[in-house]
């Protein structure tokens, strides 16, 4: 097994963000706006405070916009130069990669999460890498791909980032099953998607965020259609559970599924309340919606 450090992630976003239409049909959902940027933006920083140095993006139909955001916009920066708004122009040059720092891949049908990640095979190589789903935005002190590394640094093999839910609730989700339970780091047994209520082994949801080591490849190339009919990446880490070691991380932090459109709304707020320089005028401008539900609630 490679113990190689990670380097390289992959984030999928070749979906049609279905869930949060219409918002979507020109826009894609990774980039619809979290307060002040994309929810990529997010997603992306975190890699980077994590250290990933390579970023594969597997993309589809009318998603020629991300390859766009993380380009030059000359016209743009030379007005902003014009007229003196360097702040401005800092910020968006901030984001941009280095030449050659990201790779952009065509799955060129959704065939799935699985086959996805397996689009990458060819720029990633025998490394171990993680994968990103771009529409959870994970609120941390330490960057949640960051925690997850330094899990694989210590215990080697395979991570996968998992966060409590109320067992009620556990049927809507991916949940992990567990050798013990002690700590945020425990080895796991299984996974199961989606379970029947009152079946689920634990209340550990899978959150959006893996470092998986690149035997997974060969697996995702010959794997069978699973739910939905498409290619699922945790049908190949099932198979690869058999040979190679997993844990589930238990992060410190908060999610939110922007994908959904109450989970985006949640990150909006929440993000802008804890926003350094907007906080302060979001809580004033939300106060007085607050007020007023209070004082719709009917008296007792």
């Amino acid at each position: 097994m490679s113990l190689k450090r990670v380097r390289k992630a992959v984030v999928p976003v070749a979906g049609l963000g279905t869930r949060v239409l219409p918002g979507t049909k020109v826009v894609p959902k990774e980039l619809l706006n979290v307060v002040d940027r994309p929810i990529l933006s997010y997603v992306v920083a975190e890699a980077k405070a994590a250290g990933i140095e390579h970023f594969v993006f597997v993309t589809g139909r009318n998603k020629g916009a991300i390859e766009d955001y993380f380009d030059h916009q000359l016209e743009l920066e030379a007005q902003l130069t014009a007229k003196g708004k360097t702040a401005i122009l800092d910020e968006l040059l901030s984001e941009l990669p280095q030449a050659g720092q990201m790779s952009f891949v065509r799955q060129m049908q959704p065939h799935g999460l699985g086959h996805a990640v397996w689009c990458a095979r060819d720029i990633i190589g025998d490394e171990p890498f993680a994968v990103l789903l771009p529409d959870m935005v994970m609120d941390a002190d330490v960057p949640a791909l960051k925690q997850a590394i330094d899990a694989q640094a210590s215990v080697g093999g395979n991570i996968i980032v998992v966060e409590p839910v109320p067992h009620d609730q556990t049927h809507q989700y991916g949940v992990v099953a567990l050798e013990t339970q002690s700590g945020r780091l425990n080895k796991m047994t299984g996974m199961v998607e989606k379970p029947a209520k009152g079946t689920a082994p634990s209340n550990l949801i899978v959150s959006g965020r893996y470092i998986l080591q690149p035997e997974i490849f060969e697996l995702l190339a010959s794997q069978e259609r699973g739910a939905g009919g498409e290619i699922q990446l945790t049908d190949a880490m099932a198979r690869l559970m058999t040979t190679q070691s997993f844990h589930a991380l238990e992060y410190d932090g908060v999610t939110y599924d922007c994908g959904d459109k109450i989970g985006l709304l949640r990150a909006n707020v929440a993000l802008a309340l804890k926003h350094p320089q907007l906080g302060a005028a979001a809580r004033d401008a939300l106060t007085p919606f607050f007020a007023q539900e209070r004082t719709a609630e009917p008296a007792e």
